[in-house]
């Protein structure tokens, strides 16, 4: 794999760490800014909706630039964003602040996602992937506990901050390692045409809109849970805040392990890792809320449930990006849209199951319908798709 790829890594791992560390703040957010739990905890739906809106639009938008151009102008966005949100004092901006994150955020894994497949064999975009998440579940092992803990020991502002130094190196390293793509910097073509248009229109296989919904479903069921993991570890099973960090790094050391597999397996055999994933993960989020009050079972299911989260989801991702070769850029944002759609009604959803008076283990009853949507919603399509097949062999007899 080329060296360039790891250093794209570097680069989603800050930005991994913001996307996922209010899971670890959402409590001292709340107290600070004199809101709710669940308001707090919209932040991450916040987030969730800017990378909906600029996963696509930022993803247009990059292919009038050469890509190093368009990773660098929105990795500094992204920087810049974060130092806003380390100095404000007032919810509205803090929450902006997510908004403008998440639109660079969506614009970079876009083009990152392009570029990393671009240089890799045809049948290596499993593997590709699976290095770039690699850094999103690297700030899931490191950067959310440590946010977690800066947060612990000097306020959630200090998390901020943290991330805006993380990034300064991603942005020295993208400069310097990654090359510029000539194709989108000298053809002169406008966003919405030319290249645009005949990337919107490989985007239109049904195999890709399948796994582009059941994306959105599974990462719906993984950020419900996770966003409110902190407050189910401290409430309903009695783990103290000081153990708090070492839950969330054992849910992201699954997630890497979790990812891991899906780059061994997303190239070779997907379905089997797809269905028996999703089915395990239903069989998780289910034991997990009904055990929720054992730390035992919590640390277990924890590690268990990051790993198959992410296995699941990578491979997901993989499988847009082969649906939609003829799309490369466009297919990364809509996936990345997908994903965090998912991202956005997921701790919507639990914030609401939480504030109808159903407690902290509701969110995990939440995770488990959405799999099991996701799980009826792809058998009821391999049911059709097998209908269909046996109506062109009926016809053909």
């Amino acid at each position: 794999m080329p060296f360039v790829l790891y250093l794209l890594a570097l680069a989603v791992f800050a930005q991994g760490t913001s996307e996922f560390m209010l899971s670890g703040l959402v409590s001292d957010i709340a107290a600070d800014m004199e809101v709710s739990v669940p308001a707090a905890g919209s932040l991450t739906s916040a987030f969730a909706v800017g990378m909906i809106v600029g996963a696509p639009s930022m993803a247009v938008l990059s292919l009038r630039w050469s890509r190093r151009r368009a990773l660098l102008g929105f990795l500094v966005t992204f920087l810049l964003a974060h130092v806003v949100g380390a100095l404000t004092t007032s919810y509205a901006v803090l929450l902006g602040t997510r908004v403008v994150g998440a639109l660079a955020n969506a614009g970079f894994l876009a083009v990152a996602l392009a570029t990393a497949t671009g240089l890799v064999a045809p049948d290596a975009k499993g593997r590709a992937t699976s290095i770039l998440l690699g850094g999103t579940t690297l700030a899931c092992v490191a950067g959310v506990p440590g946010g977690a803990l800066l947060g612990q020991l000097w306020g959630w502002r200090a998390a901020f901050w943290a991330v805006a130094l993380l990034s300064v190196p991603a942005v020295i390293a993208v400069a310097r390692a990654v090359p510029a793509d000539a194709r989108t910097a000298t053809t002169g073509t406008k966003a919405g045409s030319g290249t645009a248009r005949t990337e919107l229109r490989a985007l239109r296989s049904p195999q890709l809109l399948l796994t582009l919904l059941l994306g959105a479903l599974v990462n719906g069921a993984t950020f419900c849970a996770f966003t409110y993991l902190e407050p189910l570890a401290t409430h309903v099973t009695g783990i103290g805040d000081a153990w708090v960090p070492a839950l969330l790094a054992l849910f992201g050391l699954g997630s890497s392990v979790g990812v891991a597999l899906g780059g061994r397996f997303a190239d070779t055999r997907p379905v089997p890792l797809l269905v028996g994933g999703a089915v395990a993960l239903l069989a998780g989020w289910t034991a997990l809320a009904l055990t929720a009050g054992n730390p035992v079972a919590v640390v277990a299911l924890a590690f268990t449930q990051g790993l198959l989260s992410f296995a699941v989801g990578s491979t997901l991702i993989s499988q847009a990006l082969y649906a939609a070769t003829g799309a490369p850029t466009l297919a990364g944002g809509f996936a990345t849209a997908a994903l965090n759609i998912g991202a956005a009604v997921g701790p919507w959803a639990g914030g609401q199951a939480i504030a109808a008076g159903l407690g902290y283990r509701s969110p995990l009853w939440v995770s488990a319908l959405l799999v099991t949507l996701a799980l009826t919603t792809a058998g009821v399509a391999l049911l059709a798709r097998r209908r269909r097949q046996g109506r062109k062999i009926a016809l053909n007899i």
